[in-house]
């Protein structure tokens, strides 16, 4: 395993990360199939014994399963070798509706929860999940520059961010690391981002970086999905034609092949040929 610096931040990363949904997808929310709880924790010390130190989680990852399993996982000396990233924002209601709120009391709120879900005194990078319309992000900045201060998170980040929130963040405490969707297909971040992360020195993030599947050929246009997995019913993938991108690999597999290379390392070294990204979760 490779390892490179996090922005600022004193720490090195593997530069593959995991991307810890996998681990929860019958408990709703955001998952990608069945997988049991003995199955996930394997999972998260198979990855950290081939050389993984960075664990992405989110409380919308299963309703809170995936913040668990991956808690019960790294205890004791695992916890030590582990870096621990989630996030607050997407949250829901009792009837498990979901909603987008970056308001300072539901940010504090997540914040607690996901540290009893995680089992751990201090997360190591807490992140903003996606932008709310309705808040001001300098509130939601000033809730985790006190959680930073009081020691219950490491560092903060922004995740699916603009330019726009970004300078807004800044003004109360500039994030130290940013998150968004980078692969073969999704190239914004190199625009958007990059030009800050370079002035600022932070570190980045990607998601998505095997386009959930297509990039490596495990996911195709004759590719089922069971019942618990997120790509069977939710809208953003099954009302967008991935045909294109299916035809592209079709052409593109044969080629790298022949090369002696996979669809898994194309996807790897289309994000890690840019010094700005520090790991790329999987």
């Amino acid at each position: 395993m490779q390892y490179r610096s996090f922005g600022k931040l004193n720490v090195e990363v593997s530069v593959v990360g995991m991307g810890a949904a996998a681990l929860s997808g019958e408990g709703g929310g955001y998952g990608f199939g069945h997988i049991s709880e003995s199955d996930s924790i394997a999972l998260v010390h198979a990855a950290q014994d081939a050389g993984i130190n960075l664990f992405d989680t989110a409380p919308i990852y299963g309703f809170g399963m995936s913040e668990k399993r991956l808690g019960k996982a790294l205890q004791g000396e695992r916890r030590e070798r582990a870096f621990i990233v989630s996030k607050s924002g997407i949250t829901w209601d009792d009837d498990k509706n979901v909603r987008l709120d970056n308001s300072a009391k539901t940010t504090e709120k997540m914040l607690n929860q996901s540290l009893t879900d995680l089992n751990t005194d201090c997360i190591d990078l807490f992140l903003v999940h996606w932008p709310d319309a309705e808040t001001d992000i300098r509130q939601t900045v000033e809730v985790l520059v006190a959680a930073r201060d009081a020691g219950k998170i490491k560092a903060f980040g922004l995740s699916n961010t603009n330019a726009d929130e970004l300078a807004l963040a800044a003004e109360i405490s500039a994030p130290q690391v940013l998150q968004a969707q980078m692969n073969l297909f999704e190239n914004d971040p190199v625009q958007s981002l990059f030009p800050s992360i370079q002035k600022h020195g932070m570190g980045f993030m990607s998601w998505g970086t095997l386009d959930k599947g297509i990039l490596t050929g495990r996911v195709h246009h004759e590719r089922k999905f069971d019942d618990v997995d997120v790509r069977s019913h939710a809208p953003w993938w099954t009302s967008v034609d991935h045909t294109p991108r299916y035809k592209a690999m079709e052409t593109i597999t044969p080629l790298i092949q022949e090369a002696g290379h996979t669809g898994l390392e194309l996807a790897l070294s289309h994000v890690l040929a840019h010094p700005e990204a520090s790991t790329a979760l999987c």
